[in-house]
């Protein structure tokens, strides 16, 4: 294999090391026709078998390099954007191949074999590629989206040590969640405090199931997203995990919520020491850039058996073991069950922003129909309702429940 411009990258050679741009090199340095074919193939995947260029561009926004990283924190420098400048005149270079091939693929594509066009170099960096205002432009992308798997993700998974984005997040705003105004505003309060550098919390959310504790989180990252926040979901029986996890996030520039749904535990469980040395009490405590948000049905997580209630020596112990995790969260915020007037408040609301055209008696004599063929009122039970509706009334079918 010949030598080829792309060895000669600094802050940007894994563009070259993968995927297209790798067959493409390859084809170019060896007049490879297989390679070539190759590259031609990953093209057609992303519809830009005809632009290069944009491919290569696209390929920059998306890599996860220093310059990247150091724009997103405002600490670039010369010799780094330097760098950066040098290796942008790279790849503009190796785009400008597709136009000029050695002899043997010319003469494939001269005989029938699909040519990979150039495009249009200023589809996204302008005609020069490292002029001061692309490095510039580029720079204050990475400012406002974040860098690498970052960037268009704000949400992750853990595993194996590694971060995984989750792409089908939910949408939910906080204008979704009807009623627990203060509730809300609590969790608000303590999540704006982390962002700006300020004492916070870590958070317990409790109560009953569909009251809303969950979608809460998720609307509050979806509000926060722009300014930095991200979240980590870990299963509960993962607990053990965490304090890797908050290594691994320590060292970003990122304000993350490590998010456990649904938890709760047995008295004699090993996640129960792990995650009170978590939230407090270890040598690896609560970081500047992580707080942790648990969901659960009740307020002291761990289960009680009948026989701890009842042996009148360890019931105390007991009573203070669940006392003592729970308490490490420094702020418990209570999602209580939803009355007639809350459930039927949510209903009116939810009805109002589907712009659903149903007199008020009427809506609200089906929606306590829904709430007892469904086992109880709540939140979740009122959008439930509402979104069943109004799918009735798009097909204009009979409501049947």
């Amino acid at each position: 294999m010949q030598s080829s411009p792309a060895e000669e990258l600094i802050l940007l050679k894994n563009i070259c090391k993968t995927g297209c741009l790798q067959h493409f090199v390859r084809a170019i340095a060896d007049d490879d026709a297989e390679e070539y074919a190759a590259a031609y193939a990953e093209l057609l995947e992303t519809d830009e078998q005809n632009d290069l260029s944009r491919h290569v561009a696209r390929a920059v926004l998306s890599d996860d390099n220093l310059f990247a990283r150091r724009a997103f924190e405002r600490r670039l420098n010369a010799d780094i954007r330097a760098a950066y400048r040098h290796d942008l005149l790279i790849l503009r270079s190796v785009v400008s191949r597709a136009d000029d091939l050695p002899p043997r693929l010319s003469e494939k594509t001269k005989n029938g074999m699909p040519k990979i066009g150039t495009g249009s170099f200023d589809t996204l960096f302008g005609n020069d590629w490292t002029s001061e205002k692309t490095i510039s432009d580029i720079e204050h992308y990475f400012e406002k989206n974040g860098y690498g798997i970052f960037i268009g993700n704000k949400a992750f998974t853990f595993e194996n040590g590694r971060l995984f984005p989750v792409k089908n997040t939910s949408d939910i705003t906080l204008a979704d969640l009807k009623d627990y105004q203060d509730e809300k505003r609590a969790v608000e309060d303590n999540i704006v405090s982390f962002l700006r550098g300020l004492p916070y919390s870590n958070m317990l959310l409790y109560g009953d199931k569909g009251t809303g504790k969950s979608s809460t989180v998720h609307a509050m990252l979806n509000k926060y997203a722009d300014d930095g926040l991200r979240a980590v979901e870990i299963p509960k029986d993962r607990v053990l995990e965490i304090n890797a996890l908050k290594e691994t996030l320590c060292g970003l520039p990122f304000k993350f919520l490590i998010f456990i749904d649904d938890l709760s535990l047995e008295e004699n469980d090993e996640k129960v020491t792990s995650l009170k040395a978590s939230l407090e009490g270890s040598m690896n405590e609560k970081s500047h850039n992580v707080m942790i948000v648990a969901t659960s049905n009740r307020r002291h997580i761990l289960k009680e058996n009948f026989s701890d209630r009842n042996n009148s020596v360890h019931a105390s112990d007991t009573m203070e073991e669940q006392l003592s995790l729970s308490d490490r969260f420094g702020l418990t915020v209570l999602f209580s069950s939803t009355g007639k007037a809350t459930y039927l408040s949510i209903v009116s609301q939810l009805a109002q922003d589907k712009k659903l055209d149903i007199p008020e008696n009427e809506l609200f004599s089906l929606a306590e129909r829904w709430a007892i063929s469904k086992g109880g009122r709540s939140p979740r039970r009122a959008k439930q309702f509402i979104d069943y509706i109004y799918a009735c009334k798009m097909k204009n079918t009979e409501i049947l429940f």
